[in-house]
């Protein structure tokens, strides 16, 4: 499980196809306090170290993880949003993350708010995933508050410190995004389509 707090950030260094799979070589100021097996989200992806070297790391995503998310789109260079999953007795700054992204997202707007900048992302509603006005969303891993909830589309803020500390600032129109929607919105998503 994760928070949503991004602690810093990651360069893809090197990306690897082999058969269905993904390598993926990271850079980090984490690296020291890693290991194998331990769960990082990358831009809001729970993905296993499965290897050391230098400066380094590397993680594998699975066909299925690179379907639904945008790392099938990551280039070497790119920068991605970095979390160790919490330790239980922590402070839970953001909201419960479990680092499985549920569907991508386009970003359709960006405007700067006098200091803030507000996000407009839009998304294929026929997932039938919900988001709920003030509820939790997570994008590119990052735990936020929703505003302007429509059936397919969303707005976020974002204030400074977030925009410089994640990879929101690289964010333009047409940007594909990691959507992980709220437990209790898709709790909420799902009673209403037994109904």
């Amino acid at each position: 499980m994760f928070t949503g707090i991004i602690e810093t950030l990651g360069i893809i260094k090197d990306l690897q196809k082999q058969d269905g799979n993904l390598h993926i070589t990271v850079s980090s100021s984490l690296i020291n306090e890693l290991k194998i097996d331990q769960s990082v989200a990358h831009n809001g992806v729970c993905l296993t170290v499965v290897g050391m070297e230098n400066d380094t790391y590397t993680v594998t995503a699975i066909q299925e993880t690179i379907d639904k998310t945008n790392v099938g789109d990551w280039k070497i260079n790119d920068v991605v949003n970095l979390e160790r999953a919490m330790k239980l007795g922590d402070r839970l700054d953001g909201h419960l993350v479990q680092g499985h992204v549920d569907q991508t997202g386009i970003c359709k707007s960006v405007e700067e708010t006098n200091g803030s900048w507000a996000f407009t992302f839009e998304y294929d509603a026929s997932l039938h995933n919900i988001t709920i006005e003030k509820g939790s969303i997570t994008v590119n891993g990052v735990s936020l508050t929703v505003v302007n909830s429509k059936t397919n589309e969303f707005s976020v803020a974002i204030i400074p410190y977030t925009y410089v500390h994640t990879n929101f600032n690289s964010f333009k129109v047409g940007t594909k995004v990691n959507l992980e929607f709220d437990v209790i919105g898709k709790y909420v998503s799902k009673l209403h389509s037994i109904r």
